[in-house]
């Protein structure tokens, strides 16, 4: 008895030698895909409760964050800001892969929780209204920054933060950082360039640099001579007071 059992444990350990190289090179290859992202910790089963935490740790995180999101939508219709984003937290610590929940959870919060703050009638005084909207701003910037960190090669991300800063929190130089890192990046649209440049352009001291990408996109051909570039190739030639050499609108 005693040596059967020394055998089954022996063979037991020659499986595991055999099986290790494969089984470290699979987990290898799956984070690499990004399949271990989302990790299923306290916090998490805080949050789903007994019943989804046990569905999230058996391998159907995708299911019940689709769940999530259909239930978000339900929120929304119900204005409950707070559920909403807590959903959308939930969703994405579960998916952290799935560029939809990063919109959608940005979208939500910049432009639909941010602005039912606004005109809340409960604010009586602009700060507060003002405090109120900027809090949700700051959950849509916070959603793009960790998809970011999840997506790093999406430009869509970088798009929608770049629209973000610029529409929400009137920064043009944050808006051209993350417009002008989304175009670099493969299948990305090519009007990212062109924002970029357009959001340097308003920012103070930064005339030159912005007028000299603004030219290199002139350069390129009569696609890119579009009624904003020109306009604001214009504007920038009489601020800096090129001389007729440097204006494409010396002879106008």
């Amino acid at each position: 008895m005693l040596r059967r059992l020394l055998l089954a444990l022996a063979l037991l350990l020659l499986v595991g030698v055999v099986r290790l190289p494969f089984e470290t090179a699979l987990q290898a290859e799956q984070r690499a895909a990004g399949f271990h992202a989302a990790r299923v910790g306290l916090d998490l089963r805080q949050r789903l409760g007994q019943t989804g935490f046990l569905a999230a740790l058996s391998g159907c995180r995708a299911v019940v964050a689709d769940l999530l999101c259909i239930e978000a939508y339900s929120a929304w219709e119900r204005v409950e800001w707070g559920r909403l984003n807590w959903l959308f937290e939930t969703a994405s610590s579960l998916q952290p892969r799935a560029l939809f929940i990063w919109e959608m959870a940005s979208w939500h919060m910049g432009y639909n929780a941010s602005r039912a703050a606004r005109e809340d009638p409960r604010w009586k005084l602009e700060a507060q209204r003002r405090r109120a909207e900027r809090q949700y701003l700051e959950l849509s910037r916070g959603f793009l920054q960790r998809g970011i960190a999840a997506l790093p090669n999406e430009p869509k991300l970088y798009e929608l933060l770049g629209t973000l800063e610029r529409d929400k929190f009137n920064d043009p130089l944050a808006a051209s950082v993350a417009y002008g890192t989304g175009a670099t990046l493969p299948g990305a649209k090519g009007y990212l360039r062109r924002f970029s440049a357009y959001c340097l352009a308003q920012v103070p001291g930064r005339e030159v640099e912005a007028h000299a990408r603004l030219r290199a996109l002139y350069d390129l051909g009569p696609q890119e001579h579009l009624p904003t570039l020109l306009k604001e190739m214009r504007r920038l030639e009489e601020k800096l007071a090129l001389p007729p050499e440097q204006r494409i609108y010396k002879d106008r």
